[in-house]
């Protein structure tokens, strides 16, 4: 999935009627998920959170961009936020699969949109940022609102998109790209904030002003760059917390600032108890922060993603103060769309698979033995890890153990992926007029599209599990087989069903290319299984032509 998030920041946070029209306008979207609204009424201004695909994401931005300029008035705006226009920021953030430079095209465009059709002057900030000057908000923002009339008349104060014209009613708009940020708090075993400042002055960027035999004042830095923190004390939770803003997670991830708390606390005579997850997190940064721990713990880091992620709850303490769910707080879960096949029982998969309906069919089948494939690929490098004798090639081992896993999880998912792909070129079918033949097309290549990806993992699959039989246990080499011969399976099932979907337009010269890819991925395949699966059979006393 392509995953934005973008946190439109509206100078409105009193009238629930307002706030909520204007989000609800970008919720109405197809395709667009509202995460939060919150509003504040001392500084009157509401933070509205919501994600999807880039596309419906900017959609959604400019929707509600709309509905402010319709809605809201700045002649009578009074709070005590810093704030220029009626939606005063307007960031995207890259969640999962884009790019920064991605996000900083979508500003870019919602810039230009706003600006032409709304007739609203816009500025970019932070990685969208125009000139180096502009990239800090506070820059952009400095005089606020009250200034930016006279600002507006200077040509340095030139707006990237839209007019120099100041428009009373809405003000001016800063849209940019930034890195998410998490909200993230460390809990300590003492009630009193004054302890929890400590840790927080110890880890924080900023660090603390130390005063030296002089008198005179200096700034000493923190442990940890890209951290904001302070300590304060929950009485609901009965302990003090060192509050966080991580803002830049490729700096400082969330295991590295939980393991600078804990330092800082034992150096202090204090434990850490655990931590709290405050608003969302990407799934990388718990995958991080699990593999971490393993590392840690000398264990492999190619395990299932769910038992990376309870790795990382249990060692961060994340259900300490509050429970905490996995598909409540990742990101990606949330806007995972349901998997029916890929979530059945064996037994219900195989009953679905026989009964009188089209889908699932051959394609669904074949990711899942390709994603078996995977699957012993990874258990026959994770068995040796743990011992000794295998230390000189654990390193090797373990990256075929986590590669396979990603193989086998991309491989699961194209099992609803292969059926959702069938059901499309049923409603092609239906398409009536002038767009019936391209919507033909387009289903028909994309039927296609998705068994030449289960195709195109195989020969790598195969050749994991070629690796894992000639690195692991010599026991577990028929394992090593079975998932190359799974994977050979695998190669020729969704190569089929890329042929009998292109059968009738070979003459298309996008057609005869995924048809040649298809080819490629068999041939590949089978060379690197048939390796694996002769050497095995020979080595337990089989004859090869008996193969």
């Amino acid at each position: 999935m392509k995953i934005v998030e973008c946190v439109p920041n509206i100078s409105e946070g009193r009238r629930p009627e307002l706030y909520k029209a204007v989000a609800d306008a970008a919720a109405s979207v197809p395709g667009v998920k509202l995460l939060d609204v919150d509003p504040g009424a001392e500084t009157n201004r509401t933070v509205i959170t919501f994600v999807g695909e880039p596309e419906a994401v900017l959609e959604g931005a400019f929707q509600l961009t709309a509905a402010a300029r319709r809605l809201l008035d700045m002649r009578d705006h009074r709070g005590a936020h810093p704030r220029m226009g009626a939606v005063d920021v307007c960031p995207f953030v890259p969640v999962a699969g884009v790019s920064m430079d991605e996000c900083v095209e979508l500003a870019r465009r919602l810039g230009a949109r706003v600006g032409e059709e709304l007739a609203l002057p816009v500025y970019l900030y932070e990685f969208a940022a125009s000139r180096p000057e502009r990239r800090s908000l506070a820059a952009v923002r400095k005089g606020e609102y009250e200034a930016l009339a006279a600002k507006l008349a200077t040509p340095d104060f030139a707006p990237d998109f839209g007019p120099a014209v100041f428009v009373p009613e809405f003000g001016a708009m800063v849209i940019g790209a930034r890195k998410f940020l998490v909200a993230y708090n460390v809990n300590l075993n003492v009630t009193d904030k004054r302890w929890a400042n400590r840790v927080a002055f110890d880890v924080r960027e900023n660090g603390r002003t130390v005063t030296g035999p002089d008198g005179r004042e200096t700034r000493q830095p923190g442990m940890l760059q890209a951290v904001r923190g302070v300590g304060w004390y929950i009485p609901e939770y009965g302990c003090a917390q060192v509050s966080m803003n991580l803002v830049d997670l490729d700096v400082t991830p969330v295991h590295a600032a939980f393991d600078a708390c804990d330092e800082s606390a034992r150096s202090r005579g204090l434990r850490v108890t655990g931590s709290e997850l405050v608003g969302l997190i990407p799934k990388s940064a718990l995958l991080d922060a699990g593999r971490h721990y393993l590392g840690r713990m000398g264990r492999s880091r190619g395990l299932p993603e769910a038992d990376i992620i309870h790795v990382a709850a249990r060692s961060l303490g994340l259900a300490e103060v509050t429970g905490f769910d996995p598909d409540e707080k990742i990101i990606e879960r949330i806007l995972a769309p349901e998997r029916p096949l890929a979530a059945m029982s064996l037994q219900a998969f195989a009953d679905e698979t026989s009964r009188d309906s089209a889908a699932p069919g051959g394609g669904s089948v074949a990711a899942l033995a390709g994603a078996l494939g995977a699957a012993l690929a990874a258990m026959v490098a994770n068995l040796p890890h743990p011992k000794g004798e295998y230390e000189a090639v654990r390193d090797e081992l373990e990256a075929v153990a986590v590669r396979a896993q990603d193989l086998k999880q991309q491989l699961l998912d194209a099992i609803d992926a292969d059926t959702w792909a069938f059901q499309a070129l049923v409603e092609a079918a239906k398409v009536t007029g002038s767009g019936r033949e391209r919507a033909a097309r387009e289903a028909t290549l994309g039927a296609a599209r998705v068994p030449l990806g289960v195709a195109e993992a195989c020969p790598e699959i195969a050749e994991l599990c070629s690796r894992a039989r000639r690195l692991g246990l010599a026991a577990s080499a028929s394992d090593a087989a079975v998932g190359a011969g799974m994977a050979r399976a695998a190669a020729v099932g969704a190569a089929m069903n890329v042929r009998i979907n292109l059968q009738d337009m070979r003459d298309d010269p996008e057609a005869a290319s995924l048809l040649e890819r298809a080819d490629q991925a068999v041939r590949a395949t089978r060379e690197r299984a048939e390796a694996v699966e002769t050497a095995v059979w020979e080595a337990l006393g089989g004859r090869v032509s008996d193969l």
